[in-house]
């Protein structure tokens, strides 16, 4: 959900793979199972984007994915929300103004009050969160006890907001480089969660897998030092990080081709776009023209001032795919996973189009992609493993992933993946790759978005929360 600018940068391709081992064998995985919640406002929520040298979020429309922990003792208990996009824990306090208002915004994600813990320790004071708009998060770093699926990490360090715009509790599990603290505080970093659970001796490795599950599910999990075979088709496959300013910061790789109903590069092929793996997004943001083809093709039409595409809700029921290639790798996610109900009126459903506008941001693929594929993140060696998910699997097949750069049959490195892509200080190019065939240069619902630091600002996000859409322009 939190952002850095991409800049172009250079990796040597690895066919290295990730070491697994039986779960019985080496039993250093801890598993979280995660919950699925609906947004009552969702642009709103995520409508900013991600940092440059700060932190900002980003566009989340729909939904968001949590996990129960507790902080403290006795045990403060929160729901976080799960970020691959940004990389530290922070929760509200409970005297922050935000909190004291009126309608109990805080309670679903919970408070915290140092004075009631008696493990809580004072860090510093430089924990500040600055979002595009204005407003963000500041506080306290402070350490104190965390419990989260069965297990208690002593001593781990997060951020408290005492000023905050922000209800939801974050639990950021990226790099450590792209801590707040680094960027904005110019601090060192300090162990985040899966770096404490490898420095604590929990699992071996700095790394961990996600399954969402589809749209209709409820819930998925994360596994820290684990793999679950059950839960995706094939084999994993390795593709290498792309580093920005030759720093391994975020989960960014190359987008090589996207392509429909199983005809590879149908829309793009052989021109490489940065992409980066965000679960704090809930929708995918293709560079604009690439996005322009697909309203066409599927009639969704974009309004600027509501900041999202309206599409007919029965494209949900059409067969077929969006397929994602990633040097020769292909993730296809169904038609009916971006298809999103945003809103009823007048006993109407009115559904919207999972993927967006980048920009002049950079191309995220949020849970609309994230959904269907299978995502090892592996910090340690600055790869990540994709296969093709296993919706609503319902056996399970753990493995521990072993410290080092060994490999297995269960993930096997890409020959020739690419490295790098073309990017610049504010993110990937905005026209984007060339479109096969012809290209759209207007939309039916209304202008797209031109460079814009944040094209999702606007009015949408209260008409949909209310369950209206008003003044929508040829809906």
């Amino acid at each position: 959900m939190k952002f850095s600018a991409l800049l172009a940068a250079q990796l040597v391709s690895s066919a290295v793979a990730i070491q697994l081992a039986p779960r019985g064998e080496y039993p250093r995985v801890v598993g979280l199972d995660i919950q699925r919640r609906h947004v009552v406002n969702p642009v709103a929520h995520d409508r900013l984007r991600r940092r440059k040298t700060v932190q900002q979020t980003l566009d989340n429309l729909d939904t968001l994915y949590f996990a129960n922990a507790s902080l403290g003792t006795p045990p403060q208990k929160f729901r976080t929300h799960i970020d691959t996009g940004s990389s530290d824990l922070w929760v509200n306090a409970a005297t922050s103004q935000l909190c004291q208002q009126g309608g109990n915004q805080c309670g679903a994600s919970g408070t915290y009050n140092a004075n009631d813990s008696s493990t809580y320790q004072y860090v510093n004071g430089a924990f500040n969160i600055s979002y595009v708009d204005g407003s963000g998060a500041s506080g306290d770093y402070v350490k104190d006890t965390m419990r989260f699926g069965g297990l208690t990490i002593k001593d781990l360090q997060f951020g408290v907001g005492y000023t905050s715009s922000s209800p939801e509790a974050i639990l950021g599990i990226g790099y450590t480089i792209n801590e707040v603290a680094v960027g904005r505080g110019g601090l060192k970093p300090y162990p985040n969660l899966p770096q404490k659970l490898v420095d604590d001796g929990t699992v071996n490795t700095n790394a961990y897998s996600l399954w969402l599950n589809d749209l209709d599910a409820s819930t998925g999990s994360i596994l820290f030092g684990g793999v679950d075979s059950d839960k995706f088709h094939g084999q994993l496959q390795t593709l290498p990080i792309i580093p920005q300013n030759g720093v391994y910061a975020e989960f960014i790789i190359a987008l090589t081709g996207l392509g429909q109903n199983n005809k590879n590069g149908s829309i793009f092929q052989n021109e490489n776009v940065a992409v980066l793996l965000d679960s704090g997004s809930s929708l995918t943001y293709l560079p604009d023209n690439v996005v322009r083809s697909l309203y066409h093709t599927f009639d969704a039409q974009y309004d600027a001032s509501q900041g999202l595409a309206i599409v007919n809700c029965d494209v949900a029921n059409q067969e077929g795919t969006l397929d994602f290639n990633f040097s020769g790798v292909t993730i296809s996610v169904p038609i009916n996973e971006l298809v999103i109900v945003a809103a009823v009126s007048r006993g109407q459903r009115i559904c919207m189009f999972g993927v967006g506008p980048a920009g002049s941001s950079g191309s995220v693929l949020g849970d609309t992609f994230l959904r269907s594929a299978y995502v090892v993140y592996d910090l340690a060696n600055n790869e990540i493993s994709l296969a093709q998910t296993n919706f609503n699997a319902t056996t399970e097949n753990i493995q521990e992933i072993k410290k080092g750069s060994e490999g297995v049959p269960n993930a096997t490195g890409v020959p020739n993946a690419v490295s790098t892509a073309p990017v610049g200080t504010s993110g990937p190019r905005i026209n984007g790759p060339s479109i096969t065939g012809e290209i759209i240069t207007k939309s039916t619902g209304g202008a797209m978005p031109g460079a814009s630091a944040n094209p999702w600002i606007g009015g949408a996000a209260a008409a949909v929360g209310a369950g209206v859409m008003l003044g929508f322009n040829g809906f």
